[in-house]
């Protein structure tokens, strides 16, 4: 029997799917899954007639490859990764290539880098976007880890990511644990871009009482211009789509979001490296009240709020609630750009960030048209600390901000929450403040713990302590950044 060039550990949607794909591209694939009626099921059902070995074991799986092993592991993350991995560790030899394609913790995978790489083996934390329909008809990659492995494993990535322009959208990323913390990071804007389409929905429904059809209407508008997008698109059919009974199917799903963590990682990490990821963070945070449906129902007959008028011109506020979303979505991105800038100076990698922004431009869940623009951006000046300090984003929020702040005030007026597009606004007025309160911060912080604080009439890196009862004493606490 011929042997494989590639084996699949794992064949729910996202596995079942790269298999279908890597085999479409002319790759052998051996498939293997701990319940092996499932590689029975696949091999006679969407698998049957083509270039794949179904395996019942690890052995056999191992057995069934060509040398260098290249095996991607495609189940959940956590501790069942780990278990495949010590299974499957007794059974490679040094130079072959293990690899995660599932949402795995970064640390995590750097952790694994290094094991694997002190047993002369190869491994490398793939993070892919794109959903079912991507994995099968090309997603966006994300690979880092162990760089010796990327040449190796490089044609079958690079064959089966989608396309844009005929660049494909996979390309190195990084060492350690690089490839899945730039995914982790995407699925973060991911939380903001949902967020942000949720709350211009909400504006929609609530404040100017659309329906479901006029809504899909207006987002397939959108969708036209610079909003353009993937969520944006799948926004006006998801408002079009009619239940059993022809009513709108988005009136029968309950207000409860859900979530599986990467969100959350992006929010802790940013918290970590001291990044003010404030749009992102709080798109984790709408969707944690939002599954207290008890809570707020409960709430709601009490924490009552007498609503002023609507807007009068709907077609105006909805011009300026296009360029809330666009100016929101763009903060969003320059934050979490800012994030992975960071982390890069903490982990020691070498991200190129134009890159990431052409990765995501075709497959995954958040391409949109202007990521082009991020990449051309980067370009221009690769050591861009801020996104919108870049020319052409500057000139996009000097010019959607005024239907930023439009629709931030008067959906407080109305009260319907909008936390995303506001801590968008606050973000960017903070960024424009040459001087902010934190004095104030400095000068308590100093008042009742000794913190010290610096002077503007002293270069920066002085710090200075004031008895401020005349009881205190002039003896300072130690100083340190958090």
């Amino acid at each position: 029997m011929y042997q494989a060039d590639i084996g699949i550990v794992g064949l729910a949607v996202m596995g079942e799917n790269l298999a279908l794909n890597m085999e479409s591209r002319g790759f052998s694939v051996a498939v293997y899954n701990r319940t092996a009626q499932k590689v029975d099921a696949f091999l006679a059902g969407r698998g049957k007639g083509k270039r794949f070995i179904g395996c019942k074991s690890y052995e056999q799986l191992v057995g069934s490859l060509k040398t260098p092993r290249k095996i991607l592991l495609m189940i959940r993350a956590g501790q069942p990764v780990d278990e495949a991995i010590q299974a499957l560790l007794p059974l490679l030899s040094p130079g072959d290539i293990l690899m995660d394609g599932g949402n795995t913790n970064y640390q995590d995978t750097a952790r694994r880098v290094k094991m694997a790489e002190s047993q002369g083996l190869f491994y490398l934390g793939v993070g892919i976007s794109g959903g079912e329909e991507g994995a099968l008809t090309g997603p966006s990659i994300m690979p880092g880890g162990s760089p010796a492995a990327w040449e190796a494993v490089k044609p079958i990535l690079q064959s089966v990511a989608a396309r844009v322009d005929g660049a494909p959208c996979c390309d190195w990323v990084g060492e350690g644990g690089a490839g899945h913390y730039v995914k982790m990071v995407h699925n973060g804007i991911e939380y903001g871009d949902m967020q942000l389409i949720s709350e211009a929905y909400l504006i929609m429904r609530d404040m100017l009482g659309m329906s479901a059809d006029e809504m899909a209407e207006v987002f397939a508008q959108w969708n036209q211009g610079p909003l353009d997008s993937y969520l944006i698109e799948i926004t006006a059919d998801i408002l079009a789509k009619k239940d059993a009974d022809g009513s709108p199917l988005i009136d029968k799903i309950l207000d409860a979001a859900g979530q599986k963590g990467t969100g959350k990682w992006t929010a802790i990490s940013a918290l970590e490296e001291g990044v003010p990821l404030t749009l992102i963070t709080e798109a984790v945070f709408a969707r944690s009240l939002s599954a207290d449906k008890e809570g707020r129902v409960a709430a709601a007959s009490t924490l009552r709020h007498n609503s002023p008028t609507p807007p009068t011109d709907r077609d105006a506020f909805l011009a300026a609630l296009h360029d809330a979303l666009y100016a929101a979505k763009v903060i969003s991105y320059t934050q979490g750009f800012l994030l992975m800038r960071q982390a890069a100076k903490s982990q020691g990698w070498g991200l190129n960030y134009g890159s990431i922004a052409m990765l995501w431009r075709g497959g995954c869940i958040i391409r949109s048209a202007f990521l082009g623009k991020i990449n051309q951006a980067y370009q221009d000046r690769p050591g861009l600390e801020n996104l919108l300090l870049a020319p052409y984003f500057s000139a996009e929020i000097s010019a959607a901000q005024a239907g930023l702040r439009t629709v931030c005030a008067q959906a407080a007026l109305s009260g319907i929450p909008a936390p995303a597009m506001m801590s968008a606004l606050s973000y960017l007025d903070g960024l424009r403040s040459p001087r902010l309160g934190a004095n104030l911060i400095q000068a308590q912080r100093d008042y009742f713990g000794a913190h010290t604080y610096e002077r503007v009439d002293q270069p920066r890196g002085a710090f200075f302590h004031t008895n401020w009862t005349g009881t205190g004493g002039d003896t300072a606490s130690s100083v340190y950044n958090a």
